[in-house]
């Protein structure tokens, strides 16, 4: 099935700037909601300097543009779509037989996603479990389109207002739920982070990760948090294989941000610190420790795709951003995997794309 595009013109916020036209015109819908300006995360980069993005190949299972669309989106050198606001039809292609689909998005706030289409998503994906990370909730929320469709939904918030929090939100039972970081000394810090959930084949650990902050600030902080993760981690692997997923907050490579020179060792997500930690789960020292995998650079080795673009400085348009939205398996489990894809035209509700994975059954691998 192909994917189907509307992209419409909505009320242009001051860094936004209209999307580059194509062969078929029409006149387009009008976006309701009016963006509200979103305070920067993580230094944006310049686009005088590093890496030029390659442009992508196209894979099999990937949404794409309808050429029949009201207004067809421009491309970013990368190959990403450039659209600022939610399309207003969305569909995907069916879900493999048999398979589980699972989606990650940090939505920047779940008040604020839900004035600008969070639901539509929701409604086209389908997932069967959905991790939602920086929900900025201070409650659990009782949205009648989440609890209709997920009965099964656990929520860790922060103390602080307003800030962080972490959602897996399942159609099936788990086995147990745990929404702490064993061995952390600050409990505290942990709340609205992690989210940990058990089925019969695996566990699912949704994480929106420390951020090294502006200035690395509290890069100490992350260090924290990586050495208790692993360990968690890798106590969990022992037991049954686990998918990880969520905003990990660090971009693992060079191939996994814009401007990779200008941003190592001086913004927060790219450091030796953060990428030697990644890559230690991924592949650990200890040769009776098992292996973790990326699975998106797995099926993509070659694409310089992202799921996170600033607001600011036409980020998006450029095509500068940063990949800190993953899956990562248990090596032992990724032979199970149908696809993984990152929803490169889910922008707007959030400033960062979704990402999706489908996994087979057990008795299938």
């Amino acid at each position: 099935m192909s994917f189907i595009l509307n992209l419409v013109s909505a009320r242009s916020r001051p860094l936004c700037s209209l999307l580059k036209s194509c062969a078929t015109h029409a006149t387009a819908l009008s976006m309701p909601p009016k963006r509200a300006a979103s305070s920067s995360k993580r230094k944006a980069e310049s686009d005088s300097d590093g890496e030029k993005p390659v442009k992508s190949k196209t894979t099999t299972k990937k949404a794409k543009v309808d050429a029949s669309s009201n207004l067809a989106e421009g491309f970013a050198p990368n190959g990403q779509p450039t659209n600022k606001v939610l399309p207003v039809k969305i569909s995907f292609p069916p879900r493999s037989e048999r398979a589980t689909r699972i989606a990650s998005w940090n939505i920047c706030s779940l008040a604020s996603s839900q004035k600008k289409g969070f639901k539509y998503y929701v409604e086209a994906e389908d997932p069967d479990i959905l991790i939602l990370t920086e929900t900025k909730v201070n409650n659990e929320p009782a949205d009648p389109a989440l609890t209709s469709r997920f009965p099964y939904r656990y929520w860790s918030i922060s103390e602080k207002k307003t800030y962080a929090g972490t959602a897996i939100l399942s159609k099936h039972k788990p086995l147990s739920v745990d929404k702490t970081l064993p061995g952390h000394p600050d409990p505290g810090s942990v709340k609205g982070r992690i989210v940990t959930l058990e089925f019969e084949d695996y566990y699912v650990i949704g994480t929106y990760v420390v951020n090294a902050g502006q200035g690395l600030k509290t890069l100490d902080a992350k260090k924290l948090w990586n050495h208790h993760f692993e360990a968690y981690i890798r106590d969990l692997d022992k037991k049954k294989p686990v998918i990880w997923a969520g905003d990990l907050n660090v971009a693992p490579t060079a191939a996994d941000l814009s401007n990779p020179k200008t941003n190592w060792n001086k913004t927060a997500g790219y450091t030796e610190a953060e990428t030697t930690a990644f890559a230690k789960i991924l592949n650990p020292p200890d040769d009776d420790a098992g292996k973790f995998v990326d699975v998106w650079r797995k099926l993509h080795p070659d694409e310089r795709h992202y799921t996170y673009f600033s607001y600011r400085f036409n980020c998006r348009e450029k095509g500068i951003g940063w990949r800190l939205d993953m899956f990562v398996l248990s090596e032992q489990i990724v032979n199970r995997v149908k696809m993984c894809e990152i929803r490169g035209e889910i922008y707007g509700a959030s400033d960062h794309c979704p990402i999706v994975l489908e996994i087979a059954p057990a008795a299938e691998s």
